[in-house]
């Protein structure tokens, strides 16, 4: 299992944020950076932490980001483009 990989991501382009604790989908690219391992950890907790590590002008605009914008699965588990 990639348990090492959950937790909160940031995506510093848009300023959303989520919560991975499956492998069915882990955030890559530049725009992601990987904020803690804490899964549970708050919005609050969250924009505390990226103005600490200096990842975004203002940390206020952080939001979750939208499950919708995840790249779909085929059964076979590869990504449909």
């Amino acid at each position: 299992m990639q348990h090492n990989k959950f937790g909160i991501y940031l995506n510093k382009k848009n300023c959303q944020v989520m919560r991975i604790s499956s492998p069915y989908w882990i955030p890559s690219g530049p725009a992601w950076v990987f904020l803690t391992p804490e899964v549970n950890a708050t919005l609050l907790k969250i924009r505390e932490l990226a103005k600490e590590k200096d990842l975004v002008k203002d940390a206020e605009k952080i939001v979750w980001g939208d499950w919708s914008q995840v790249p779909k699965r085929r059964s076979g588990g590869k990504k449909i483009s």
